[in-house]
């Protein structure tokens, strides 16, 4: 059996999280209180010694310790339905879109929050080296990520799935993101309504807990 080291209120979990149910894959889940810094415990870094969720176990045994790992293996043990595409070219522009979003998206949400949050201080970066917080980042962060919804509500225009025409990691990766952009107060508008139009068609598939 699968098991997944999670975190219910992270947003790097939610993307293995959403993986998983998408796959229809069943698996044990087991949470890790990052408020309390369970993540820094002996305990977990005995798991994955680079103290961040999420952890998933295999049926194999092995641990994979980044969401890029973990869809590449359920991707190739659970190859329906695809969320990395088919053919050569839905591939790469499924992949090309994952980028963006997590690069653009929600890496900026990230940067805003952990360099401006005062619950942040001394903890810029996850995992086991504390760094301290560069205001200036969070004020590019806020600035990136107002240009990556702009970015993708035009791409959205017209479109179901934000890439190769189907539901995908990518699709997954930006419902976690925009939502993610709550904590630092940012949230499509009327400025944004194929974005808007898009992530209620997302909730309505079920599986974005």
């Amino acid at each position: 059996m699968i098991t997944l080291y999670d975190c219910a209120t992270a947003p790097s979990p939610r993307r293995a999280r959403i993986f998983l149910a998408e796959k229809g894959v069943p698996h044990e889940t087991v949470p890790v209180d990052l408020r309390s810094g369970e993540q820094l415990g002996e305990d977990f870094r005995r798991i994955n010694p680079q103290c961040t969720v999420p952890a998933l176990v295999t049926e194999e045994g092995a641990v994979l310790t980044d969401n890029a790992g973990i869809a590449a293996y359920l991707e190739a043990r659970y190859p329906e339905p695809p969320l990395l595409g088919r053919t050569p070219l839905e591939r790469a522009e499924i992949a090309s879109w994952q980028w963006r979003v997590e690069f653009e998206g929600l890496m900026a949400v990230a940067e805003a929050l952990r360099n401006g949050s005062p619950a942040m201080a001394g903890r810029a970066l996850p995992g086991p080296v504390d760094y301290a917080q560069i205001p200036a980042l969070a004020e590019r962060g806020l600035a990136r990520l107002q240009h990556f919804l702009a970015v993708l509500n035009a791409h959205l225009e017209g479109r179901d799935f934000i890439a190769a025409g189907q539901f995908s990691v990518a699709d997954i990766t930006a419902v976690v993101a925009v939502d993610f952009a709550r904590v630092v107060k940012v949230r499509p508008g009327e400025a944004h309504p194929h974005l808007r139009r898009w992530r209620e068609a997302m909730e309505a598939r079920g599986t974005m807990r």
